[in-house]
Formats: structure tokens, sequence, C-alpha cells
């Protein structure tokens, strides 16, 4: 340990334990008495954090600012939690940054936590604790920052394999654009392949409604796919489409949750592609290592359901058991795997192995907080 941080670390939590073990009158009984005697020093008053020439030695990359919502309302209680205990290195941040795990109790930190999130002042921000683990098929009612590669391969029968590239990003309190490049590589009946980019698709996300209170987050989102795709090679319907859906999510007791996302695809011209509804539900559960503050797993599955919106048309049912990992210490880079596999109509639907990696880039680069 480098002498500066030694000294940071000692002056920390020698301040909060003299409060609290040899100053009787002194009682650390509110949030706010708790972050002025533990952590005041660095990150100033009210969670500005205090200027370098103040704290002696230069701020690290994405020092946070409490006080600002963009950063500070999207980031999830528990992470915050788990720096305060274990400390910055053990989550992938600075060193600075102390564990306070023989300082405070988990009661202290979580009185903390709640005076940190009061610093943020706009309700209107969603919190970190609505955003719900990503699910394969079921887009999420969150507005997020990230990029996701997402591959399935068909597990039998002729060769196939599918998948996007999609890029995210929050604008505002409750925007989010998107924009995904699907690809495709089809194996031909001479075992040749053939491949190539399909339609491009270009997305809108407004959150309508979200609440703490009642662990509940809404979305609607407008789509719209260009025909920059091969039809004849199977990589493109052929015909600009557009995509409306609804997104709910909802939190539940014990890191449970559910998901659901509705809509609809609604081709310029039906007579080169059939308008089509569709249905899905992902339920999870998230269990963490090391007591609550380590590597996430979210055990899911999907149940989804897509009709096309023609006369004697049947509706498709597919299960999707998945599993989705935290990879880094700073969770921001996250993989997912799952099996779906068709519960009706298999003719012409094989069973396809899928595959996700995830980089929520507002938390630092790709090959940060390992």
């Amino acid at each position: 340990m480098r002498p500066v941080v030694f000294v940071v670390v000692a002056t920390c939590l020698q301040s909060v334990l003299i409060a609290q073990n040899t100053t009787p009158e002194l009682k650390l009984d509110t949030g706010k008495e708790i972050y002025e005697a533990a952590c005041i020093g660095c990150h100033g008053p009210g969670g500005k954090g205090q200027p370098e020439s103040t704290l002696g030695f230069e701020k690290p990359p994405q020092f946070p600012d409490f006080s600002d919502c963009n950063g500070s309302a999207r980031e999830d209680t528990f992470d915050w939690k788990a720096t305060i205990h274990q400390g910055g290195p053990a989550r992938g941040w600075s060193e600075i940054m102390p564990s306070f795990a023989d300082a405070l109790t988990l009661d202290q930190v979580e009185k903390v936590m709640q005076y940190l999130r009061s610093l943020c002042s706009e309700s209107a921000w969603p919190l970190g604790e609505l955003n719900l683990p990503r699910a394969f098929a079921t887009e999420k009612a969150f507005p997020e920052d990230e990029w996701v590669l997402t591959t399935a391969v068909n597990a039998k029968g002729a060769g196939g394999i599918d998948g996007e590239l999609v890029y995210e990003r929050r604008f505002g309190v409750r925007n989010q654009l998107e924009f995904a490049a699907p690809y495709g590589f089809l194996q031909r009946d001479n075992n040749s392949w053939v491949g190539g980019i399909g339609d491009l698709v270009f997305g809108y996300k407004r959150v309508l409604f979200q609440s703490m209170r009642s662990g509940s987050i809404f979305s609607l989102q407008g789509e719209v796919a260009l025909p920059t795709g091969n039809r004849l090679r199977d990589l493109g319907s052929g015909v600009t489409t557009f995509g409306p859906f609804a997104a709910f999510g909802q939190r539940l007791p014990g890191l449970s949750f559910f998901q659901i996302q509705t809509g609809a695809e609604l081709p310029v011209n039906t007579k080169k592609a059939p308008q089509a509804a569709y249905f899905h539900t992902a339920v999870g559960k998230t269990f963490a290592q090391d007591h609550g503050f380590g590597r996430i797993w979210t055990p899911m599955i999907e149940f989804l359901a897509e009709r096309d919106l023609v006369s004697g048309a049947r509706t498709n049912w597919d299960l999707l058991p998945e599993m989705q990992v935290s990879l880094n210490k700073r969770h921001h880079v996250r993989a997912s795997f799952g099996v779906r596999t068709p519960a009706n109509n298999t003719a012409g639907r094989a069973t396809q192995l899928m595959f996700y990696v995830l980089w929520d880039w507002f938390d630092g680069g790709l090959r940060e907080g390992w």
C-alpha cells in the first residue's frame, strides 16, 4: 500500500473508531452523523467530494459525487454497501477507499446508504434497485448504458448461428436510445455456410412509471427495423418493420423478481412479412457469494409466446432456462448462458444454446474492475 493511501485509510478508520468508542457524548445514530464521522474527510459536505487541495492526493477516476443523480441514482444500494463494508479494491474500485468492516456495523452501513440516497433530491430518477437482471428475450424496463453481444447456436438439425450486437445509451432522467445489429450464419444443403448482417434496429425507450415503494417500473419502447439484411438468406424480412412494446419489472422479496414484455411487429408491407404479436416473461432470483458481498449468480426462466397475426396461425411457446453471472469484482461485466427449447409446434424450430456477454460501460472500461 502506497504511503498516501495508508494515511487516508488510517485516518478514516481512526476517526470513526474514536467517535464510537472513546467519545461517549457522541452517538452515531443517524446516517448523517455516521457520514460526517467516517466519510466527510474524503467525500466532503453533501457528498460532493473534497477538493484535491484539501485531500492531499489526486482523485481517482470516477470519484463519486453523491449529489449527482445521474451517477448515484442508477447504482444499486447493494453495490454501495459492499464497497463500504469491503473497501474499494474488493469491488474493483480505488484502493484509497478503505474497508469499514471493523468500524461500522451492517446496520450503520445501511443508515449511511439511506443518507447518501437522500443527497439526490430528484425523485424522478429510477433507482438502481429497479435495474433487474437482463434476460435473453424479455426486454427490461430500466434505461441502460450497455454493450451486449448475444449468440444462439442450433443444437440439432441444420447448422445455424444467429445473434445481435446491441448498444444502449441512456440520456436524461428516463430515456434510452438503442441500436441493434443482428447477424446470422446458415448451413446450406451442400454443407457450405452463408452469413451476414440482418435488419438494423433503432429504438427509443421511455420510463413512464417507477416506484421503490412498490418495487415496480414500467416503460414503453418504439423500434424500427430497416430492411438492410438479405431476405433470401433468411437475414431479414425485406421490409421496414415497426416494433412497439411495453416492458414491466417487479421486485419481489429475497432478491427475486419477474419481468414482462409484450409487443407487436408491424411491417409496412404485409405481403412480404406478416404482422406478429408476442408475450415474454422472465422470473428469477439473485444469489451473492461471500455473505452477500461477492460474485452474483442469477438463475432465471423465460416463458416466450409468439404468434403471426394471420388466419390459422398458431402460437409458438418456448421455454428458456438461463443463468447470469458477474465476471469481475465491479459486476459491470456479466455473462449468461441458456437453452431455448420449443414447447410446441416443434417442426422447423430448433433447440438453441444461447450466450451473451454484457458490459455496463457507464461503470468503467471493459478492462477495469477485475
